[in-house]
């Protein structure tokens, strides 16, 4: 998986969560805001082996990782834009 030359959103997503889509709405507009990032949206019924590895429990869940792939922030369910902008500004 590519990572971001500042950080990466990763999230994870089930085909019929609402607050899913409004999440990959959020993440996108913030990586195109934010030059260095990049989103990622994994389906999570398609990744069950990586779903218990991660320990994600719901979705829409958020692991955001920093340019080297360290995990530095993780919001389950629909973050909100104000944590995200926060974690954004933080790996500047």
């Amino acid at each position: 998986m590519e990572l971001g030359s500042r950080g990466s959103f990763i999230q994870f997503s089930s085909a019929f969560c609402t607050p899913c889509r409004a999440t990959r709405l959020l993440l996108e507009g913030v990586a195109a805001a934010n030059p260095g990032f990049i989103h990622h949206d994994i389906d999570a019924e398609a990744h069950l082996e990586l779903i218990r590895r991660l320990h994600i429990l719901s979705t829409p869940t958020t692991i955001i990782l920093d340019r080297n792939g360290v995990e530095v922030g993780r919001a389950s369910g629909a973050p909100k834009r104000d944590d995200i902008e926060r974690v954004v500004a933080s790996l500047r």
